[in-house]
């Protein structure tokens, strides 16, 4: 299973977009490597530790816990990086 963590804060625009990017890229995965991911989205203003590590770079990605990109979240770039997971 790969994890997505999208953190960001409701009413943000690079927030929206980022969460665009990350739904238009899983959905042109196959379905085997789709399925394998799971999708979870956080806000900074639920929790003070988020808050405290990321309110000056949201939105930020996450890949399975690791910091993959902030503000703005390449397609490209994600796509790259999920291949690289999926690949044995």
């Amino acid at each position: 299973m790969i994890s997505l963590t999208l953190i960001g804060k409701p009413d943000c625009h690079l927030c929206a977009v980022a969460s665009d990017v990350v739904d238009a890229v899983v959905a042109e995965l196959p379905d085997a490597l789709a399925e394998d991911i799971e999708i979870t989205e956080l806000s900074i203003l639920d929790d003070p530790d988020l808050y405290e590590k990321y309110w000056e770079k949201i939105p930020v990605l996450l890949i399975d816990d690791e910091l993959h990109g902030h503000w703005r979240i390449s397609p490209d770039r994600l796509r790259e990086a999920l291949a690289a997971k999926a690949a044995p």
